[in-house]
């Protein structure tokens, strides 16, 4: 799997911080549309967010890198936990599909507690989830542009190999947004 992998390129820092006429609030009533923006900005900028969470990683390794590194294998053990169960239990893979960010909160609620025993929550607040939390203001708040739109139209199926794209696919969303790109492309094609 890891041999098809191919990463998204690194959108310029222009257009991933381009000034705040490109920021809205998301419409928190309509929550389809709400995920559809996070997903969409998660596949077009995951390259410049895995930059972003590679950053506050380094730093936060360089100040505790055990803290870190125990951080970090808590929250990949309960996450790959989580999903092994989402595949074998029906309610969980539901629930997964239907709430994927109540799902995430919960995997790390989770490893907040394992974590709490270890002795390592300040290491997973500054350094697992504050880079998560500025992922996700950043693709909830990020209008998509005209590119954003057609890119992800077009790559659909192509960016199912990319990294975002097997997290995406491990929280059941990425077959969603291949069937509503495909319902695009067909809507297109008719008019």
């Amino acid at each position: 799997m890891a041999a098809n992998m191919e990463l998204a390129p690194l959108r310029p820092w222009g257009d991933f911080f381009p000034g705040m006429e490109r920021f809205a609030k998301p419409e928190f009533g309509d929550v389809s549309k709400w995920n559809n923006r996070i997903i969409s900005n998660l596949m077009y900028y995951q390259t410049n967010y895995f930059a972003v969470a590679l950053v506050v990683f380094l730093i936060v390794g360089f100040l505790n890198p055990f803290g870190l590194f125990l951080g970090g294998t808590v929250v990949i053990l309960v996450f790959m936990g989580s999903v092994w169960a989402g595949e074998n239990q029906a309610m969980i893979k539901n629930f997964k599909r239907k709430n994927p960010t109540l799902f995430v909160m919960c995997v790390m609620v989770a490893s907040y507690f394992v974590l709490s025993l270890c002795g390592g929550v300040m290491v997973f607040i500054f350094g697992i989830t504050f880079p998560l939390l500025l992922v996700l203001i950043h693709a909830s708040l990020r209008l998509r542009n005209m590119k954003n739109r057609l890119e992800n139209t077009m790559e659909g199926a192509g960016l199912k190999k990319s990294p975002m794209g097997l997290i995406m696919n491990l929280l059941d969303q990425q077959e969603e947004k291949v069937n509503k790109i495909q319902d695009f492309i067909e809507s297109k094609l008719k008019d």
